[in-house]
């Protein structure tokens, strides 16, 4: 299976049942495919525009033989600001969709230091994914291969990080809260520790992990720091809501189609 393939899988959201990782695939292979798909997107016109990350629970590197995060691209098509706290989304065509709250920090200055010191704004988010694999089930060669299983992104209202605010902002997302709701019904309830103890770490992890990989983070780029949350499985007719405690970011609802 090449990139070409799995490009073409995602293109027509078909069934991918050879696992990449069964057939010879390791993360540097799984890598290169993911920048072909890259480049095969913004040949058709879709320029990429950030970045999600995956695996941002230290816990699990271990037992995944894994170094450091990972991540794959975003791009123009699937990643949308939503209009005074809330948006929509079609599921049409989809396999098993899922919603991970996240917090989204977009890049001002890459090379100003670590944390926010590199943030232009901070934004809650909903990033919506969607395994091609069967069940659920993949390494996270796979996930690379598959471009991070990335669907969509809706974007909340952002907060800009400045000089008056970023130290209160950098100990807040180590701190706060959140709660995810389907309607009124609670299902789950977050914390930015769960991204690597804090999405602002999580955003340095990142920038040094990608930067030996020859691929380093560019001014500009969106960033999709790591679910808050167990990713959680969604339907047409939904409509979803998070709510944070600690963090002065806007509460976000997203109902999907």
């Amino acid at each position: 299976m090449n990139a070409a393939d799995l490009f073409r899988a995602r293109a027509n959201r078909l069934t991918i049942d050879a696992l990449p990782s069964a057939n010879g695939f390791d993360l540097d292979a799984a890598y290169a495919v993911e920048h072909e798909i890259m480049q095969l997107q913004v040949a058709a016109g879709r320029p990429a525009v950030g970045r999600k990350v995956g695996f941002a629970n230290k816990a699990m590197w271990r037992v995944l033989k894994l170094e450091t995060l990972v991540w794959a691209h975003m791009f123009e098509d699937t990643v949308v600001h939503a209009e005074q706290g809330a948006g929509t989304f079609s599921l049409a065509g989809f396999h098993a969709p899922k919603i991970e709250p996240e917090i989204v920090i977009k890049i001002g200055d890459p090379q100003a230091g670590e944390g926010l010191a590199m943030a232009e704004w901070i934004a809650l988010g909903f990033e919506i994914v969607d395994c091609p694999y069967p069940d659920w089930k993949f390494t996270p060669t796979d996930f690379v291969a598959a471009w991070g299983f990335h669907a969509g992104l809706i974007v909340g209202a952002p907060v800009a990080v400045t000089s008056s605010n970023i130290e209160a902002l950098s100990t807040q997302l180590a701190e706060f809260k959140l709660a995810l709701s389907r309607g009124n019904e609670l299902i789950e309830e977050g914390a930015g520790k769960n991204c690597l103890r804090s999405p602002a770490l999580c955003l340095t992890e990142l920038s040094q992990a990608s930067a030996k990989r020859g691929n380093p983070l560019r001014a500009g780029e969106i960033i999709s720091t790591g679910s808050l949350t167990n990713a959680q499985p969604i339907a047409p007719g939904e409509e979803w809501r998070a709510e944070l405690n600690g963090l002065p970011l806007a509460s976000l609802r997203v109902r999907f189609s």
